[in-house]
């Protein structure tokens, strides 16, 4: 469940009422864990995947009733702004428009003197997100790349002035990030204390136009002497893109990162680790070979693979709360890294019925050591990738179905696809997978309209909401009858 997809009255999901509510729901179906999307601030696209910052946090999350509740807010000034037209979107356009100005009202109320804040001032927190925030208001929003030097090249005594000049702005922006880990460190302990866990995300790679291509791009990526890319991120093409899939991230310059004994990564890691109580790391096969692609290149084919750290990047970490989405292109080298790690691996049911009788996503493969899925937020929703199957591939589709559920016996109801969806469900969690987790629209039974993201399209990705209603007793209530039935 994406915090954006929570109902609230605020055109997005928040770290409030509506966080607390399904915390709750949560309870009473008996789940241990919440997995959410990266909390990392987007820009163009939306997509948590290519933000600006690498430990930033989303201030769109951030939630005005609490601000109320604390007197740094007023509900007349909340609610004189429309947020949204369709309760069931996400409007990107009005939180950019409209947030920030609510949240400088906050800051202009807040005690400047509170020793907390005075203390996270003093350690620096999130000062140089806070210092490129304010530089990219200032240069209206442009990436960095077409900034004017000298900030353009990060000159240091530059910046420093800049800083100084805009202390307010700077401020307001270690603010916003101020007032969501505080939001967020109360809604983690309510969770925490109903024995809930939060499964954070994060993105292997950060967007060319962020912090931290502005300020190491030196250090960490492999970028020309005019600082572009040299080579970008992707994947080849699979089953999503038959052209694969060019993210157009800037890699990583391993040699340079090896030298550190890779702290930046690990720092990083660390930090998630404090904000979440698992974390699933995103594209974990990049470690071992990443696919990078000329930087001129117009699709993914034209890319390589190119080796990794592998291992090396996790020594010490075996014990870590870290789960391995090792989907795609899998070889004996990932395989390897994540038998050396120790972190479970990723298993997908829609990836499962290929006509192999031993690809690992079926669930009579499964190992102990993973945590196993209906679909990710990549995928369609389950009842969507049913429906939309031709019918002799659906056939096909069930049959297969039927003997992995007859191997587990589990039942097998296909009167309605709340049905169908709700036996797949059942397979999963009769599993010998540690962990299992199903998306919301899953749990559902939700057609395409509830889909989070089609990777390569531009439209309604990372929008969609539900609303109070969807969180039905009769279903939570089953979900606590698998996890009694199957020990969960």
């Amino acid at each position: 469940m994406p915090i954006f997809s929570l109902p609230g009255r605020y055109g997005i999901g928040t770290l409030g009422r509506g966080a607390y509510d399904f915390v709750d729901w949560l309870q009473s179906a008996g789940m241990q864990v919440w997995q959410v999307l990266p909390l990392l601030p987007t820009s163009y696209g939306d997509s948590p995947y290519q933000s600006y910052a690498s430990d930033a946090l989303n201030e769109y999350f951030i939630d005005f009733d609490l601000l109320i509740e604390a007197d740094l807010l007023e509900k007349a000034e909340v609610d004189a702004f429309v947020w949204c037209e369709d309760e069931r979107r996400v409007d990107y356009g009005r939180q950019y428009q409209q947030k920030a100005a609510l949240l400088k009202k906050a800051f202009a109320r807040f005690d400047r003197q509170d020793k907390d804040w005075l203390a996270f001032l003093h350690e620096g927190k999130y000062y140089d997100y806070a210092v490129f925030k304010a530089l990219k208001k200032h240069f209206g929003d442009r990436a960095w790349s077409d900034w004017n030097e000298p900030y353009k090249s990060c000159d240091e005594e530059a910046v420093r002035a800049f800083a100084e000049a805009h202390a307010e702005e700077v401020q307001f922006w270690q603010f916003t990030q101020y007032l969501f880990l505080g939001q967020w460190s109360r809604l983690k302990a309510y969770a925490n204390e109903r024995g809930v866990s939060i499964m954070g995300d994060m993105p292997i790679y950060v967007a060319y136009d962020s912090l931290e291509t502005w300020k190491y791009r030196r250090e960490l990526f492999l970028l020309d002497e005019d600082g572009e890319p040299s080579l970008k991120a992707g994947v080849p093409p699979d089953a999503f893109s038959e052209d694969g899939q060019l993210w157009g991230n800037p890699v990583y310059d391993w040699k340079k990162l090896k030298k550190t004994g890779y702290r930046w990564w690990k720092e990083r890691i660390d930090y998630a680790l404090r904000l979440f109580d698992v974390v699933r790391i995103d594209h974990f096969r990049g470690f071992d070979r990443f696919f990078a692609i000329p930087a001129a290149a117009e699709t993914a084919k034209e890319g390589e693979w190119l080796q990794g750290p592998s291992h090396r990047l996790f020594v010490g970490m075996k014990r870590k709360n870290i789960v391995a989405e090792d989907l795609g292109i899998i070889d004996d080298g990932v395989r390897t890294m994540l038998q050396k790690t120790g972190f479970p691996g990723m298993k997908v049911l829609m990836f499962a019925f290929d006509g192999n009788e031993e690809n690992e996503h079926l669930p009579s493969e499964y190992q102990q050591n993973c945590v196993a899925y209906t679909g990710t937020h990549d995928n369609e929703p389950l009842a969507d990738f049913i429906c939309s199957k031709e019918e002799e591939d659906r056939k096909v589709f069930e049959a297969a179905l039927e003997k992995q559920c007859l191997l587990a016996d589990v039942p097998y109801i296909v009167e309605s696809m709340d049905d169908e969806c709700q036996s797949i469900i059942e397979l999963l969690f009769s599993t010998v997978a540690n962990t299992v987790i199903v998306p919301m629209h899953d749990i559902l039974s939700l057609g395409a309209e509830a889909r989070i993201n089609a990777p390569s399209t531009v439209g309604e990705n990372w929008t969609y909401r539900y609303t109070e209603k969807d969180f039905r007793r009769r279903k939570a209530a089953w979900l606590k009858s698998l996890c009694e039935r199957y020990h969960r």
